[in-house]
């Protein structure tokens, strides 16, 4: 005989097993008053085996989406598989970087003691407009000056860094600062400049249809923002390299 707990225990287990997936991750995050606004990576309130799930569901409401635009996907061979591919599209790639952890980075000291002005880029980025779900494609240049207490990265661990940031829905002027963030807690360095040129599909593709139309925008931070013959530099050394 079943005993009234282990009755509440199995009714427990049925319902948990009956909440969509992307409801238990949001009810986690509430839980712990964690913000998930497009632009947040939520990895660490996904469990394992969870992200497959995810991935079904998200495939359930694309195929709902394509429905309701009248697309007639059982007989229409090109767009038969389109709402597993969104699917896929969005959790391992365009928006991977809400859904997964952050890159390994390698930090190094700075046993030469470099103090001088190093720059890196430009470095392609992709990312999607948080407004319209359009993309965003441009460049990036990161500027540091290092001290002898800083740690150093590899090269391609910028490209890394950058692309798990860009990789959400954003908006340019936050995705910026996301990066010189994410730069600087793994660098600590004297100063810290990013700047960012991109094109907006948004602009392009729907609306005016502007196709000139190119967002430029910058962060200082530390000596790149107090020392202006150091901002100049590297702001120049930069429209040198975009020339």
């Amino acid at each position: 005989m079943t005993t009234p707990s282990l009755r509440a225990l199995d009714a427990a287990r049925d319902s948990d097993e009956g909440t969509p997936v992307s409801v238990k991750i949001r009810e986690r995050l509430k839980a712990a008053q964690k913000r998930f606004h497009a632009n947040d990576n939520i990895a660490d309130y996904i469990e394992p085996g969870e992200l497959a799930k995810l991935l079904d569901e998200v495939q359930d409401k694309i195929g709902a989406v394509l429905s309701s635009l009248v697309i007639d996907t059982d007989s229409d061979h090109n767009t038969q598989d389109t709402a597993r591919r969104v699917a896929k599209m969005f959790l391992h790639e365009t928006f991977k970087g809400r859904y997964h952890q952050s890159p390994a980075v390698t930090e190094f000291p700075n046993a030469e003691r470099l103090n001088e002005l190093m720059i890196v880029g430009p470095i392609t980025v992709r990312s999607a407009c948080s407004h319209h779900l359009c993309p965003i494609l441009g460049k990036v240049w990161v500027g540091v000056m290092p001290n002898e207490h800083s740690n150093l990265i590899g090269l391609s661990k910028y490209a890394r860094l950058i692309d798990w940031v860009m990789s959400r829905p954003q908006i340019q002027e936050e995705a910026v600062t996301q990066v010189a963030d994410l730069l600087q807690s793994h660098m600590n360095p004297d100063g810290l400049a990013v700047v960012m040129e991109a094109d907006h599909f948004c602009m392009q593709w729907r609306g005016v249809k502007d196709m000139e139309s190119k967002m430029i925008n910058s962060v200082m931070r530390g000596s790149f923002l107090k020392d202006p013959n150091l901002r100049r530099e590297f702001l120049a050394l930069v429209t040198n390299k975009k020339g």
